[in-house]
């Protein structure tokens, strides 16, 4: 796959902007590796007594960018407040972001390297995560240049009530929600919603939710907002559908 250029988001300034609004929220700004300069972070913060563990993930794909910066909204904002333990990777390809393609700059896929691990990234990223207890619910924030509407994909082993529905009517109110019966090669369960049928286990290269799936959770969602609308809506998607669904998970 060719490299699609997006605007810019400069990583430095981004992880500093983080790393500032995580402070005021309480959080702890921790740098798990680094690749080429460019510093790789997690933010947690580990409220006290019994909280729902939850993950978020950003900044997968360099042409994105409307995932880390919603991400980022939702720190200032204090939506990652005391209702949960939280877990947060706001950018997880600083180079991609630096160049403006979905690529880091070896031209790797790094949501196709999560079962092989041949870049720094996903290597440094996957040490960070051995290291963390298992997540009640992991949330991968990333954008579809080819949607027309806003989707996601529900991974869920175990059947745990759901979540989807409650997010796509939620984006409802402020993006346009993904209406084809194929979305990106697969059948659409409902407008919107993905659910594999085949054990994703079963894939030859990895996105990080599967990883996630195997090894940190029994529910994993990646939400898909359509880049073709402008940026300030598909923040807003993106947010509309995360904040919905840490709602409706701290309150069992």
């Amino acid at each position: 796959m060719h490299a699609v250029k997006a605007a810019p988001l400069d990583p430095a300034g981004f992880v500093a902007a983080c790393g500032l609004a995580g402070a005021r929220a309480g959080f702890r700004l921790e740098q798990y590796g680094v690749v080429h300069d460019c510093p790789l972070v997690a933010l947690t913060k580990r409220t006290p007594g019994p909280r729902p563990r939850i993950y978020l993930s950003a900044g997968m794909h360099g042409d994105e960018p409307a995932a880390p910066l919603a991400l980022l909204e939702m720190l200032a904002a204090g939506v990652f407040d005391t209702r949960a333990i939280w877990f947060l990777c706001p950018m997880l390809n600083p180079t991609g972001h630096a160049r403006g393609t979905r690529e880091n700059s070896e031209g790797r896929d790094l949501n196709r390297d999560y079962k092989d691990r041949r870049s720094t990234e996903a290597q440094a990223h996957a040490r960070w995560l051995t290291r963390q207890p298992l997540f009640d619910l992991t949330l991968c924030l990333h954008e579809d240049w080819e949607a027309h509407g806003f989707y996601l994909y529900e991974l869920n082993p175990k059947r745990r009530p759901s979540l989807a529905p409650d997010m796509i009517a939620a984006v409802q109110a402020v993006c346009p929600i993904e209406t084809s019966a194929i979305i990106d090669g697969r059948e659409a369960a409902e407008p919107g919603i993905i659910r594999p049928v085949n054990d994703p286990l079963l894939r030859e290269h990895w996105p990080e939710a599967i990883y996630l799936r195997h090894h940190h959770t029994t529910l994993s969602y990646t939400l898909e907002s359509p880049s073709a609308l402008p940026l300030a809506q598909r923040i807003q998607a993106l947010r509309a559908a995360t904040e919905i669904a840490i709602t409706r998970s701290v309150r069992g």
